[in-house]
């Protein structure tokens, strides 16, 4: 089973030859080593690179130990370029290389050679992977499939692939496991045993019961408000933990870099300003956090979401929590100001857009309760509402767009319709 994963492709393919590492980033078991032992090779040889052109090297087979020490795998590398045509190192779970960064930034003085890496452990997914390579680096942000990519692949219809995506997410090989309870294992012990692991062997987390904690309340509280403060009064109130704000801080910039959680902050839409505490986290993929719940708070509407954030960051997009002020007069006839929300703000460059996750509006009420705040923002940006129900697009007397969130997803060019 071949799954498209295009847009990375493409953007590999536009940074061919920059002069920069190739740095693919994303969450463990995304599809990094796919996209560049198959389908980044497969375009090479369509484009007639001879094989012997090609070196790759996965640094966890156990084939390939001696490599990991750093000497011999320049010495490999440069044995192995014989001429002066283009040669494309390929290197797959590079921290298993001793002193990588310095092997790296060596291969870059190879004049005909055009480097591509990628890792899987905590410490090269954390976020600040590039200063690694000195400014040298050009990073390939991956994600889960998203909901288009994974009905590419999947067996039956739309309805029955929205059933499974909202339960499992979207990790390649979720594709591959044909029971509920075959998936449900999967991802329960990817969770604990490489990606939890990762992080405490990484940081060396001495109280795992605390970290495990957070990662439940996070989970349960999916695009919620909430703060580093908030939570360590919950741990003292309800878990009888005296942890320390700093240390849940901590905890949750150990998530954040191993790209299992992600922190959208607070804009205010008319002051253009970012407010800071209290933020929303969301979780890479949906799966993972049904899977760390047990499957047992399968709300829909958040996880929907959930899916919808994930969506516009995998189209490219900045993603905040907006925030707008709707003026108003109480029966004194005095000013009163109401804060309101938008769920998501996406930006790109000079494109921005409004997006509510509204899951249903089956009362005049409650359309009026998701359009009050796009309504009182007053701008000209592109205003949507999302929903559960696949209904036909239509727009309002205010330019309002409505969608349904198959619709959404399926269409990648949903924003401009």
């Amino acid at each position: 089973m071949e799954i498209k994963r295009d847009m990375y492709l493409n953007r590999l393919i536009r940074r061919e030859k920059n002069g920069l590492i190739k740095v693919v980033t994303g969450v463990r078991r995304c599809g990094k080593s796919y996209l560049l032992f198959t389908l980044f090779h497969d375009y090479l040889r369509s484009k007639g690179v001879p094989g012997d052109h090609i070196i790759e090297i996965a640094l966890d087979d156990r084939s390939n130990k001696e490599l990991r020490d750093p000497d011999k795998m320049l010495q490999y590398v440069k044995s192995r370029i014989t001429d002066s045509d283009t040669y494309y190192i390929i290197l797959d779970e590079v921290q298993l290389l001793d002193e990588f960064e310095d092997v790296l930034n060596s291969l870059l003085h190879i004049r005909n050679a055009d480097v591509y890496v990628t890792g899987s452990n905590s410490r090269f997914l954390s976020s600040d992977v590039i200063t690694e390579f000195r400014g040298r680096g050009d990073e390939i942000r991956m994600y889960p499939l998203s909901f288009r990519e994974y009905v590419s692949a999947y067996p039956g219809s739309a309805d029955e692939a929205w059933d499974d995506y909202f339960t499992y997410g979207g990790l390649p090989l979720i594709l591959s496991r044909q029971t509920p309870e075959d998936k449900a294992e999967y991802l329960m012990s990817l969770f604990q045993k490489v990606y939890l692991s990762d992080i405490i062997d990484r940081h060396k987390v001495r109280n795992q019961a605390e970290l495990d904690e957070l990662v439940d309340i996070l989970a349960s509280a999916v695009g919620s408000l909430t703060s580093p403060l908030k939570l360590a009064n919950t741990f003292q109130s309800i878990k009888k933990s005296s942890i320390s704000d700093k240390t849940l801080k901590k905890y949750i910039d150990y998530l954040t870099d191993a790209f299992l959680v992600s922190r959208a902050v607070r804009y205010d839409i008319k002051g253009r300003k970012y407010i800071g505490s209290p933020a929303k986290y969301y979780f890479e993929d949906v799966g993972l956090r049904n899977a760390r719940l047990n499957f047992r708070q399968m709300e829909e509407n958040h996880i929907m979401e959930n899916i919808i954030y994930n969506e516009l960051r995998i189209r490219g997009y900045r993603v905040d929590v907006g925030l707008v002020e709707q003026f108003g007069k109480n029966r004194l006839n005095k000013t009163t100001k109401t804060p309101l929300e938008v769920d998501f703000v996406a930006t790109k460059g000079s494109e921005k857009y409004y997006v509510q996750s509204a899951f249903a509006m089956p009362t005049p009420e409650k359309r009026e309760q998701e359009e009050r705040p796009l309504n009182a923002i007053g701008d000209s940006f592109k205003k949507i509402i999302v929903v559960r129900d696949a209904i036909k697009v239509r727009r309002n007397d205010m330019g309002i767009v409505t969608m349904g969130v198959r619709n959404f997803l399926l269409d990648e060019n949903s924003l401009n319709v």
